[in-house]
């Protein structure tokens, strides 16, 4: 992704709760030096929560600030399996594994459920981290339409008639494409793997805390088996870290033999403790995601309103398709002079010819934030 140049960024100071820093005067602020933050996955406005930062305090008084090993030598704290226990439970899942990154955890789990003689099918728009893990594995890939179920279909079919019995099929997808704002029809599709026999692996990171039945993910609902599903604690969860989730077999298998999991200092202690404070918020506030996803409608309906087209949907992320790489440069750099703080997303990012900015709405962003927004862009189409 591209982003604010680093001389500039220096110059920029932001806040995201729309309040200015109470150290800083009136006097002190001139404009387009502080800006709201519209680009930071920080979905429920969690990283900067009091009993996330208590939790990480207190984590690193008791613990110090990093694990010292892996897991499987000196690393583990009751934390991590305190963690581990209560995802597993609030996802409907058998077993969960923590990673210290998002990156490691997709790897780590391409790389267990395919190996030379898989073929994948992969949604073209699939996160960097899956390509790695799918070239590290050896597997044939082959890309699917973007959400398109009969384009994934027609793969399927011609797997199980070109293909013996000793060879697997495995589909990856996400559940909230991260510069799309689009979501897969989860259901339908782990219908179709389970009819040709095909593994499962969705990426959840983008939508656990924000998408489906209490901001479970939106594989939560799925009553077709998903062999697996990943998702982080940097986005919603405000925190660090990422995990596996599947049955206890699968979870067990890449304990004992996932390289990406046994050859890496374990997730420090205080973002496993963060991580768990924010579930605990998470699950008592069991509307945040529901007033999200409705207040993203409204941004939805109000930028169409204005001529902008949007995907459909309702998540938070909401990316305005501006085409040429300095188009999108100059709406980002116009935004900037109105107080927003929004990043032009450009290849190889997204296709040639799509370079956008990528808006997030967040649960703590102030009222008065969507008209804001409106009148800035007023005059740009």
């Amino acid at each position: 992704m591209q982003s604010i140049p680093l001389e500039r960024r220096r110059k920029l100071r932001t806040w995201s709760h729309g309040n200015k820093p109470a150290e800083l005067q009136d006097s002190e602020v001139k404009p387009a030096k502080f800006l709201l933050d519209l680009a930071s996955n920080d979905y429920l406005g969690l990283s900067k929560h009091p009993n996330l930062i208590k939790a990480a305090q207190a984590s690193i008084a008791r613990e110090g600030t990093g694990a010292g090993a892996s897991r499987l030598v000196t690393g583990s704290r009751p934390i991590h399996k305190e963690l581990e226990e209560a995802l597993a439970n609030w996802l409907g899942q058998e077993s969960v594994l923590l990673f210290p990154s998002g990156f490691q955890a997709n790897l780590a789990a391409v790389l267990a459920l395919a190996d030379r003689s898989t073929t994948v099918l992969a949604d073209r728009l699939i996160h960097h981290s899956l390509l790695i893990g799918i070239k590290a594995s050896g597997a044939k890939l082959k890309r699917f339409v973007h959400n398109d179920l009969d384009d994934l279909e027609r793969h399927l079919n011609n797997f199980r008639n070109n293909h013996s019995a000793q060879q697997s099929a495995l589909v990856i997808t996400e559940s909230l494409f991260s510069m799309e704002g689009t979501s897969p029809s989860l259901t339908p599709m782990a219908q179709l793997c389970e009819r040709y026999g095909a593994k499962f692996l969705v990426d959840e990171a983008h939508a656990l805390g924000v998408m489906g039945k209490e901001g479970r993910g939106l594989c939560y609902q799925v009553s077709t088996p998903i062999t697996m599903l990943s998702g982080t604690f940097g986005k919603a969860f405000g925190s660090g870290g990422a995990f596996l989730a599947g049955s206890k077999n699968t979870i067990e298998y890449i304990l004992q033999t996932s390289g990406a999991f046994r050859y890496t200092t374990a997730l420090a202690p205080s973002l496993a403790a963060a991580a768990f404070a924010a579930l605990k918020l998470i699950k008592n506030n069991p509307k945040w995601s529901a007033t999200l996803q409705q207040r993203s409608k409204s941004w939805r309906s109000a930028l169409s309103a204005h001529n902008w087209t949007c995907p459909p949907g309702d998540s938070p992320i909401i990316p305005l398709i501006i085409g040429t790489d300095q188009e999108a440069l100059n709406y980002q750099m116009h935004l900037e002079k109105a107080g927003l703080l929004t990043v032009a997303i450009r290849p190889p990012t997204v296709p040639e010819g799509t370079a956008r900015l990528r808006l997030i709405l967040r649960r703590d962003l102030p009222d008065g934030t969507l008209k804001q927004l409106v009148n800035a862009l007023k005059g740009l189409l």
